[in-house]
């Protein structure tokens, strides 16, 4: 499929459902508040299936608007090709920038903050040549610049009241969070909170010390207007970092929402947990950064 075909396609199908949905400004929730929505999709065609769980959110022009600045952070912080499930698909990546550009934005940046030796890392998660087969130079994907980091008050931390963030993710008229839906030998799973990683500077290895509270609180000052989680492919076992097939699990899934708290809590009981095991979850949902109880949201599922 081109990128004419793939636009044609949403265009059509999105005639159909369009529901309108803020941006979230991480303002707190209350019993009075809207349930959120999550668009939920599945199927095999990963650039339409991004497509649609965002349509049923409200369509791509609910976050993104003419003329803006976009960052999209995916997690490819890993060594690792797209089959082991370390990092985001690539397609899912590629659609999430189309979608972007034909919103009007004016430039998008794609980066991280890899584990891995960075080149090896852009490499091997297949995210640059796709971006790539696009063929827009309003795309600029880059490898993290040391200089481009700067401390930041987290006036509102409980546990983390100064980082160091990357200035990019800070002025983005809009960021977007594209992780992958994985196991995580610490935190037990790792999604759109943990994702954050990726944009910090300084020891992150220190953060582990009272990880889920440091992931609520950064998320005070870190906030996506869209989180689309690629759970296309969930790697089960042995994350963050993974390396075997047999530890994957092919789902073929994507879940996309406003709400950062709402669309972890809801990708945590695709592994059979419930979101109150999830450290960061229940801290961001104390902080009034979203809603954990998937019960109190709004479920828009789709099939590709």
């Amino acid at each position: 499929m081109n990128r004419r075909q793939f636009v044609r396609d949403v265009l059509l199908w999105s005639a159909g459902l369009s529901l309108g949905v803020p941006c979230f400004e991480g303002a707190g929730i209350s019993a009075a508040s809207a349930p959120p929505q999550l668009g939920v999709a599945s199927g095999k065609d990963y650039r339409l299936l991004v497509a649609k769980a965002v349509e049923a959110i409200g369509g791509i022009k609910a976050f993104v608007k003419n003329g803006d600045k976009v960052v999209i952070k995916p997690n490819m912080g890993w060594d690792r090709t797209p089959e082991l499930g370390a990092n985001t698909h690539p397609l899912v990546v590629r659609a999430i920038a189309e979608l972007a550009l034909d919103a009007g934005a004016a430039v998008v940046q794609v980066f991280d903050h890899t584990c891995n030796e960075k080149r090896r890392c852009y490499a091997s998660s297949g995210i640059i040549d796709e971006l790539e087969k696009i063929g827009d130079k309003r795309i600029h994907w880059e490898h993290i610049d040391p200089r481009k980091f700067v401390p930041v008050d987290i006036a509102n931390g409980k546990s983390l009241k100064r980082w160091e963030i990357y200035q990019d993710a800070l002025t983005a008229d809009c960021y977007i969070n594209v992780p992958i839906a994985k196991h995580h030998g610490l935190s037990r799973l790792s999604l759109g909170l943990k994702n954050v990683m990726g944009v910090l500077g300084g020891n992150r290895g220190q953060l582990h010390q009272n990880l889920g509270q440091d992931l609520a609180d950064l998320a005070t000052v870190i906030r996506p207007r869209l989180t689309v989680i690629d759970a296309t492919r969930m790697l089960l076992r042995n994350g963050p970092q993974g390396g075997r097939v047999e530890d994957v699990k092919v789902a073929d899934m994507v879940i996309a929402g406003a709400d950062p708290v709402a669309v972890d809590a809801y990708a945590t009981t695709l592994f059979g947990l419930q979101p109150e095991a999830i450290d960061s979850t229940v801290a961001a949902y104390k902080m009034g950064l979203g809603e954990i109880d998937v019960q109190r949201m709004q479920v828009l599922t789709v099939q590709v």
